[in-house]
This record gives C-alpha cells, sequence and structure tokens, in this order.
C-alpha cells in the first residue's frame, strides 16, 4: 500500500487534532506532529475526538520545522494554502508524499510558502470565505490523494445492519 503522510504544523485546537488522528486512522495516512502545540498531547478533547483509533494511528512527533526536515531530507510536500494559485486536484500525488497543513489561526509560515510555491496548494471557496476548519480541508484532501490511487488497502463496500456482506 503507497504511503501518505499528513504534517500539522503547530496545531492550536485538540479536537482539530483529534478528528485529524481519526481519520488517519480510517485510512492509513501517518500522522506527523510538529509542535509546538496549543495544547498538552494527552488532553482529553485530543482524545476524544480521535475515538477508540488511537491504536490504529501511525504517529510521529517533531520539535519543530527544523526538526521535521532534519529527519525527513527530500520529502516530497505539497503545502496546503489558502494563498495557493493552484487547486487541491492539479498535482498527480506519489507514495510517500507529505501534505503540510498549518495552524488554524494564521496557516503554514510565509517564509516557507515563498520557498516552495510551486508546491503550494487550496481549496477552492467563494470570495469573502477566509477558511475552511482545519479537519474538513485535510479530509478533503486525504481522500483526493486516495481517489487518485483508487482507494488502496480500504474497503469499499459496506452493508446494512443484519445483511450479510456480499
Amino acid at each position: 500500500m503507497p504511503t501518505l503522510n499528513l504534517v500539522l504544523v503547530e496545531p492550536r485546537i485538540p479536537a482539530n487534532t483529534g478528528n485529524i488522528a481519526r481519520t488517519c486512522a480510517a485510512t492509513g495516512a501517518r500522522l506527523h506532529l510538529v509542535g509546538p502545540y496549543g495544547f498538552e498531547l494527552d488532553d482529553k478533547h485530543l482524545k476524544r475526538a480521535g475515538l477508540d483509533y488511537w491504536h490504529l494511528l501511525d504517529i510521529s512527533y517533531y520539535d519543530g520545522l527544523e526538526d521535521f526536515f532534519a529527519r525527513n531530507p527530500g520529502a516530497a510536500v505539497w503545502y496546503f494554502t489558502t494563498k495557493a494559485q493552484k487547486i487541491y486536484t492539479e498535482p498527480v500525488y506519489r507514495d510517500g508524499d507529505y501534505l503540510f497543513f498549518g495552524r488554524e489561526d494564521r496557516g503554514l509560515p510565509e517564509e516557507l510558502l515563498r520557498e516552495h510555491y510551486d508546491r503550494c496548494l487550496r481549496l477552492p471557496m467563494i470570495p469573502g470565505a477566509r477558511s475552511l476548519n482545519l479537519s474538513n480541508t485535510v479530509a478533503v484532501a486525504v481522500f483526493e490523494v486516495l481517489r487518485q490511487w483508487d482507494f488502496p488497502a480500504l474497503q469499499n463496500l459496506g452493508h446494512l445492519t443484519g445483511d450479510t456482506p456480499r
């Protein structure tokens, strides 16, 4: 199965991070948390939002961006930002790609975006809308990548309660 890496840079809201952790656990994506964080990692809201999926999660922690890049040299990164010119459906995502998402209150650092502007992506919105919720943005991005990969190793068929799966 190909590897998808999700990177949260300095997340502030524990419930968002918990929801994103649950998305990672349910889809097999790896989660990378880059500090400093706006909450304690044992926060009850973080744990509650992730429900009982924590045992399914592949998660790494970093002290900051410098630590992340030192431990992941050559990482193929896509930066999600409302400041991008390209939309998230344009790239062809590859095995091992990293999707970067910034703080809820200010996004990714501008110097990082300037340095890699050709790899910045956005989700289209109506004029005047500032941004989507971080966990929603991550979910949209994750499922675009997985759609391109034809949902590898994911269960594509469900069944109603009491029915035998076909």
